[in-house]
């Protein structure tokens, strides 16, 4: 198997100054890639006398620069309201005359020595050009020196209505300060979805005034650490001391907090299945009536009931009382209600489940699923709200109006777009954040694959697909294996850098080659904010040669960076630039040997040493999709 792929580029590259002595470097490294983007003759000075200007009749985007104004201290931005600005204005206008080409979240930047002029048709498009321009500051600009800033001509607009990012706030909890440290770094990358996975199993983290239990109870847990599925049960009197949730004030707060960035929170109450933490606050929500504890995170799946009884009345008062309490408190048009993985054993023993099959004269189990789905998106739609589900609620029948996210590969999209309905692209190959993003035997544990390069040379629009029913696409990292929030944001960078370009960028100015020297200027700023972030992408990847008996008979060393050196050894010894070097011809295995060991260099990037048992390495899957070039 030959992994090396002909890449075929057109590099923008990255253009530093540093002009008469001004300090600073600022660079065109944007992410996402603009529409255009013109290299003008020039440089604006920025500096302490640099202010926002705008008109006095559009006063409104005063509120969308709070986000800005403050964000380069000591050197406070202010804001003038003026008919005419000077050439230390940045003038922000929205068009009097709408202009097409932009739609509701384009742009348009100009900066040229004589001032930097913004315009859009909707407040969102001058934020998102605001963003672009705080990406030409330097990483670590701390307000107080000039800078010279290249002047240029950027056209841009996003190809995707839908740029979303999904938080499992419920495997493991989230502080309210957290959220708010995501959402700012979403915003800076043109995010404007966030979906709250709110509960599951493991916990029920929204306040619900009517069903308060669902908090007192559902929202904790005994404490645990190590991998899910492998976790020792709760004991029989052991305290629930893990967990918390948002009360409404929290969530308003959040709400509101993510609107001045232009994200909006998107709600997810998972239904029928994943609902164990609402039946332990309800015994009386599931099949069989019985008691149990928040999951977490052994194995309980198909033991305990954890889904909903679709037979029993009560459950569609839960359901209605819940949505009645989330649509008042969300914003969101739409309310994710899941629908996935759920497990429909106990629905085949209940008799109220069997009663329901035959009074309403279904065919099977899958059937059932889709009227509850039916029957919840009537509660949603009378509560002004359109449901979104995962690609199991295509199992049985869509409900009208109903969307669909695609997790499961493509298929689910595909069928949902030919039987016109919207679909949110977010297979798990390309969009799961919680798998490997690297070399796994240097990575924290987790499950699967999911490189740098799959996240951005993704495509979501499906071929044979009518682009109009493909809103966007969304990265997804759940929490099973993300116990605390400085690994969210590794798990998330530079994966989310990828995903932004893919689902904001036009196709023809995306570019693999070109967007690693712009995300290696964007882990500056991540160095500056603070922000974890994943280094992955400069180790080696480690793929087993097997024959067809399964057998491995060689070993295969890739880098998904085009140029990265790698080096390796059988002797038990470190490897370095003095070792043999891998020259893309897969590795014949010495006699005896029991370990390989590998290095990479690219630049002044040095990867993790790799060692790893042959033995181990013959039990891993040969890899075959990903996108790995050798030197």
């Amino acid at each position: 198997m030959n992994l090396r792929r002909n890449i075929i580029f057109s590099l923008l590259g990255c253009l530093f100054f540093n002009c008469n002595g001004i300090y600073g470097e600022s660079s065109l490294a944007i992410i996402p890639q603009p529409v255009k983007v013109e290299r003008l003759s020039g440089f604006y000075l920025f500096s302490a006398k640099s202010y926002f200007s705008i008109s006095p009749d559009q006063n409104e985007l005063k509120e969308i620069l709070n986000p800005f104004t403050g964000l380069y201290k000591p050197h406070t931005l202010i804001v003038k309201s003026e008919n005419k600005a000077d050439k230390q204005s940045i003038r922000l206008e929205l068009l009097s005359q709408n202009d097409n080409t932009l739609g509701d979240e384009g742009y348009r930047l100009r900066i040229e020595p004589k001032g930097v002029r913004l315009e859009a048709n909707k407040e969102a498009g001058i934020f998102y050009g605001l963003q672009t321009l705080m990406q030409l500051l330097p990483a670590d600009y701390n307000g107080t020196d000039k800078i010279n800033i290249p002047c240029v001509s950027i056209l841009d607009y996003p190809r995707f209505q839908w740029r979303g990012l999904l938080l499992d706030v419920s495997r493991h909890f989230f502080s309210k300060e957290f959220l708010k440290r995501y959402i700012d770094q979403m915003a800076k990358y043109k995010y404007n979805i966030l979906q709250l996975h709110l509960t599951d199993d493991q916990g029920w983290r929204i306040q619900i005034d009517a069903l308060p239990a669902l908090t007192e109870k559902g929202a904790w847990r005994a404490e645990r650490v190590g991998r899910f599925f492998r976790i020792e049960p709760q004991q029989s009197g052991e305290p629930a001391t893990e967990g918390g949730f948002y009360t409404k004030a929290d969530m308003r707060e959040i709400i509101e907090y993510a609107k001045q960035r232009k994200v909006l929170i998107l709600p997810e109450i998972e239904m029928p299945g994943h609902s164990l933490a609402a039946i332990v606050a309800y015994p009386g929500l599931s099949c069989t009536g019985e008691q149990y504890r928040v999951n977490v995170g052994n194995n309980f799946y198909g033991k305990e009931d954890n889904a909903l009884c679709v037979g029993n009345e009560a459950v569609f008062e839960y359901v209605d009382k819940v949505l009645e309490e989330v649509a008042d408190l969300f914003p969101s048009p739409y309310i994710h209600i899941g629908g996935d993985e759920c497990f429909k054993g106990f629905w085949q023993e209940c008799p109220k489940c069997q009663k329901r099959i035959e009074e309403e004269g279904l065919k099977n189990l899958h059937e059932l699923q889709s009227y509850f789905i039916k029957r919840v998106q009537k509660i949603a739609q009378s509560k002004g709200k359109q449901i979104i589900g995962w690609d199991e609620i295509l199992e049985g029948g869509l409900a009208p109006g109903a969307i669909v996210t695609s997790w499961r590969g493509i298929n689910g999209g595909i069928a949902a777009a030919r039987k016109n309905h919207q679909v949110i692209m977010s297979p798990m190959d390309y969009c799961y954040l919680d798998l490997y993003q690297g070399e796994p035997s240097v990575e924290p544990k987790t499950y699967s694959m999911c490189l740098l390069s799959d996240c951005y040379n993704y495509e979501p629009v499906p071929e044979n697909v009518d682009p109009y029913y493909i809103l966007g696409g969304q990265g997804n990292l759940w929490t099973e294996s993300v116990p605390a929030g400085r690994h969210a944001e590794y798990m998330t960078w530079p994966r989310a850098f990828a995903l932004a370009e893919t689902f904001w960028s036009a196709k023809d100015v995306r570019d693999w080659k070109s967007f690693i020297p712009r995300m290696e200027q964007h882990m500056k700023r991540l160095d500056a904010s603070g922000v974890n972030y994943a280094k992955s992408v400069y180790n080696v990847i480690v793929s087993p040669v097997k024959d067809a008996e399964g057998k491995m008979t060689h070993i295969e060393l890739g880098a998904e960076i085009e140029g990265t050196e790698i080096y390796y050894t059988f002797d038990e010894t470190d490897p370095d630039r003095y070792s043999k070097r891998y020259e893309g011809i897969p590795l014949s295995i010495p006699k005896s040997a029991e370990t390989i060991r590998c290095i990479t260099y690219y630049k002044d990037k040095i990867g993790k040493v790799v060692s790893l048992s042959l033995d181990e390495l013959a039990k891993r899957r040969p890899i075959h999709r990903y996108n790995i070039v050798f030197d």
